[in-house]
C-alpha cells in the first residue's frame, strides 16, 4: 500500500478523527460526515470507519485500562499515537473479523507514515506484547463505581449520579444499552401516505422495516438508511428517533391550535407537530437562540411540506415575554437544552464532554425557560416539557421546582397513542434507553388551570 493509499484508508482516517475529537472536543458524527464527503470510500470502508471511531470512543476508558500496563511513560505518548494504539487494541479485542496480525501490521505502517522509526517500533512492541500476554479484565476491580466506569467506559460522575438516582442494577442496564448500535428509525407523515403503503414501497425498494413498538408514526429500518428513496425526497418519511416522536403525540394537538415551540431547532418535533394542524387555521411559532439553526427548520419544513404552518424567530426563550403577550398560545413545547446523556448511543463523545457542573447549570436554564414561557399559555392550555437526557436532576426535579413556584399548573399523565410506555407514579415519561432500545428521553405534561 502506497503512502497516499494509506492516508485514504479507514484506519488512518479514523486515527485523524479520534485525534481531533480529543484535542478540539469536536463532534464525532460531524467529523465522520466530513470524512465521508472528502474521501472516496467504498460502503465496506465507510462502515469500518464508523465502527472504528464509535467503537474506540464507546470503549475508551476500558482500552486505556488495558493499555496502561504496557506503556511505561504514558504522558510522553503523542495524542495521535495514543489514538492509534486504542484503535488497534479495539480491533484486536473486539472485532473478530480483523486478524490480529493485520491490525498490528497496519498500525506499524500508519506509525511509520505519520511518525518515525522509533514510534513505529514502540507501537509494534506494545501491540506484540499485548498479543502475547493478553489484556487485564475489569472484573478484577473491586470498587463498584470504578468497575462500571471502566467496564462500560463512562466517567465516574455519570455512574455515581445514575446509581444515586436509579440504583446500581439499572445503571448497568443503561450503560450496556447505550453501548449498542443505534436503530434507524423513521417517521412517516401519514397525512401524505398511509403507513402500510409506505411499508410496502420500502419493501419493494429492498428495505426491511417494521412498525415502532412505541410511536404511532414510527418505523424501524433494519437494513440501511432510505434517504435516497423518493419517499424521503417527497417528505413522506424523515429520520427521527422513536422517543422524540412521542412529543407530538403527547401535545394532543387540535387542528386550530396556535403553538409555541420554545427551543425548536433542528425542527424534527416542530415539523411533526405541524402535520396535526389545519393548513389555514393552525400555526406554530418556532423560536431558537441560534439563527444558523433556524435554517435547518426551514429546510426540513420545505421538504416535509409544512413550511406554511411554521413561523421562525431568532429569540432567547428566557426573554420571550418581551415579544409575545400573555395567554397567546394554546399549547407550548419546551424541548429544553440539556446534557444530552440520552443520546450517548448516537453521540458517544458526549460522555467525555459534559460534567456534573453542566447538569446543575442546565437546571437553571431549564427552569428559566419554563418560568418565562408559562405566562404566554392560555388558561386550560398544555405546557409540555421534554429533554433527551436521563438525569432526574434535569427532568423530575426541574418540574417539581417549577410546580412549587407556579401553583396555577398541575401535572396530567402524558398521553401516548399506543400506551406501551409505562408512566412514572407522577405521570411522566422517564424513558430509559434499555426499555425499548431508543434514545433516553423525558416528557412531562402540565395543564394551566382555569
Amino acid at each position: 500500500m502506497t503512502k497516499t493509499n494509506l492516508k485514504n484508508s479507514s484506519r488512518y482516517i479514523a486515527v485523524t478523527i479520534l485525534e481531533k475529537i480529543e484535542k478540539n472536543h469536536s463532534f464525532s458524527n460531524l467529523l465522520l460526515s466530513e470524512a465521508v464527503n472528502n474521501h472516496q470510500l467504498s460502503d465496506k470502508d465507510r462502515g469500518l470507519l464508523t465502527e472504528l471511531v464509535y467503537g474506540v470512543i464507546q470503549n475508551k476508558l476500558l482500552l486505556d485500562y488495558q493499555l496502561e500496563p504496557f506503556i511505561k511513560q504514558p504522558k510522553k505518548v503523542e495524542n495521535w499515537v495514543k489514538q492509534l494504539l486504542r484503535l488497534s487494541l479495539y480491533q484486536m479485542t473486539q472485532l473478530d473479523k480483523v486478524p490480529t496480525h493485520a491490525s498490528v501490521n497496519e498500525a506499524v505502517r500508519i506509525a511509520k507514515a505519520r511518525g518515525h522509526k522509533g514510534i513505529s517500533g514502540f507501537v509494534n512492541g506494545v501491540l506484540r506484547s499485548i498479543d502475547r500476554q493478553g489484556v487485564r479484565s475489569p472484573e478484577d476491580i473491586t470498587d463498584p463505581v470504578t468497575y462500571l466506569s471502566i467496564k462500560h467506559s463512562y466517567p465516574k460522575w455519570i455512574i455515581e449520579l445514575l446509581i444515586e438516582e436509579v440504583g446500581k442494577e439499572e445503571t448497568e442496564k443503561i450503560a450496556q444499552s447505550l453501548s449498542k448500535r443505534a436503530k434507524v428509525s423513521l417517521r412517516v407523515n401519514t397525512t401524505m401516505k398511509a403507513m402500510d403503503d409506505v411499508i410496502e414501497q420500502l419493501g419493494q425498494e429492498g428495505f426491511k422495516v417494521r412498525k415502532s413498538e412505541i410511536a404511532k408514526d414510527g418505523l424501524i429500518c433494519e437494513n440501511g438508511l432510505p434517504v435516497q428513496s423518493d419517499l424521503f425526497e417527497k417528505g413522506i418519511i424523515t429520520v427521527q428517533d422513536e422517543s422524540s416522536m412521542l412529543v407530538a403525540e403527547a401535545m394532543q394537538i387540535e387542528g386550530t391550535d396556535k403553538i409555541l415551540d420554545a427551543c425548536a431547532a433542528p425542527g424534527g418535533k416542530t415539523t411533526h407537530m405541524a402535520t396535526y394542524l389545519n393548513e389555514s387555521e393552525g400555526a406554530i411559532v418556532a423560536v431558537d437562540l441560534h439563527e444558523n439553526k433556524l435554517g435547518k427548520i426551514h429546510e426540513n419544513a420545505e421538504r416535509l411540506g409544512v413550511s406554511g404552518l411554521i413561523e421562525t424567530q431568532v429569540l432567547d426563550a428566557r426573554k420571550i415575554t418581551e415579544v409575545f403577550a400573555s395567554q397567546t398560545f394554546d399549547k407550548i413545547l419546551v424541548d429544553a437544552p440539556c446534557s444530552g446523556l440520552g443520546l450517548m448511543r448516537r453521540k458517544p463523545d458526549i460522555r467525555y464532554q459534559k460534567s456534573i457542573e453542566d447538569v446543575f447549570s442546565l437546571q437553571k436554564v431549564q427552569l428559566d425557560i419554563l418560568n418565562n414561557v408559562a405566562p404566554l399559555l392560555k388558561k386550560g392550555g398544555r405546557l409540555l416539557y421534554s429533554t433527551c437526557t436521563i438525569t432526574l436532576k434535569e427532568n423530575n426535579e426541574v418540574i417539581e421546582t417549577f410546580l412549587r413556584d407556579n401553583t396555577d399548573f398541575k401535572v396530567e399523565p402524558v398521553f401516548t397513542h399506543k400506551g406501551v410506555v409505562q408512566l412514572s407514579k407522577e405521570g411522566y415519561v422517564n424513558l430509559y434507553p434499555h426499555y425499548f432500545d431508543t434514545d433516553g428521553f423525558f416528557i412531562a405534561s402540565l395543564i394551566k388551570q382555569k
